[in-house]
């Protein structure tokens, strides 16, 4: 039977997750359904040993020992598990949790979950029972009554991040592979906004600096990615595609140019007007009409 990482009482829990900003919980018993493949809303960190095919935004890992596993909500994941057993432990939290902006930053800026680093980090014996042993701390202490569970939490989260980055140094992987991912990544976010089916959900998403926010990366480095690897800056690709829905839209539904230009998020129908015509060589109105 195939199974994916979490375990019931974790799955579950996820909106426990949302409302106190962290949970944990041990990973036993028979496989569960593979998980689907998309974003989550909080940051996991798994210890698991069995067989597994993982997808991680364009990476492919088939782990058949025991391993640690870095989540980031940003980056879309799936993972089926191969064995019929399934054990360890899980815990999930949220970016609020891990509390002041310093703290922030230096999780965002970890290698394991950046979307160009190696999420997944394999142990042998010795290494997965000292992991374990954090792992077992840190449930005891979710569980008792410490006033400063919180922090304790977070150290013990900070821990598994060094000893994790101690046994599997990420540069040399990262940096041959960091503009091809990252373009991936950005593609990926870019097409997900496709198609546009409602009115009542506009397009979010339209600039570069848009991007790079949802990324989580500094936009010059988003730009400096996309056109190493593609041989264009990331507003050309925003504005072809772009294009292309409103010329679908056009062709293909009934609604308005007004409407079109609000749920392909522009303001005002003549910056959309201007938009279209420098991009196309006429405005929708003319396009619309030669198409029919």
């Amino acid at each position: 039977m195939k199974a994916n990482l979490e375990c019931t009482a974790v799955r579950s829990q996820h909106s426990d997750a949302k409302l106190k900003g962290f949970k944990i919980h041990e990973i036993t018993g028979p496989a569960y359904p593979a998980l689907v493949y998309g974003r989550r809303d909080f940051y996991k960190i798994v210890l698991a040993t069995g067989h597994f095919n993982l997808s991680y935004g364009d990476q492919a890992f088939e782990i058949n020992d025991t391993f640690l596993f870095f989540g980031n909500p940003h980056i879309p994941y799936a993972n089926e598990q191969l064995s019929e057993e399934q054990r360890g432990y899980a815990c999930v939290f949220t970016e609020e949790f891990i509390g002041n902006r310093e703290r922030k930053d230096s999780l965002l800026n970890t290698p394991l979950f950046r979307f160009d680093g190696i999420p997944v980090v394999r142990l042998n014996d010795e290494e997965a029972i000292f992991v374990t042993s954090i792992f077992q701390r840190m449930q005891a202490v979710y569980c008792g009554g410490y006033a400063q569970k919180a922090e304790m939490l977070r150290s013990c989260i900070d821990l598994i991040i060094h000893e994790a980055l101690r046994i599997q140094p990420q540069i040399a992987q990262v940096e041959k592979n960091a503009a091809g991912r990252m373009t991936y990544l950005f593609m990926d976010l870019l097409e997900k906004q496709f198609p546009v089916e409602a009115l009542t959900q506009p397009l979010q998403l339209r600039t570069a600096q848009d991007f790079a926010d949802q990324l989580s990366v500094h936009v010059n480095y988003l730009n400096r990615s996309v056109k190493e690897i593609t041989g264009r800056p990331i507003s050309v690709h925003i504005a072809e595609r772009i294009t292309a829905e409103a010329k679908a839209l056009l062709h293909h539904t009934n609604w308005s140019v007004a409407d079109i230009a609000y749920a392909l998020g522009f303001e005002y129908p003549s910056y959309f007007n201007n938009y279209f015509k420098r991009l196309s060589g006429m405005p929708p109105n003319s396009y619309r009409k030669n198409r029919e």
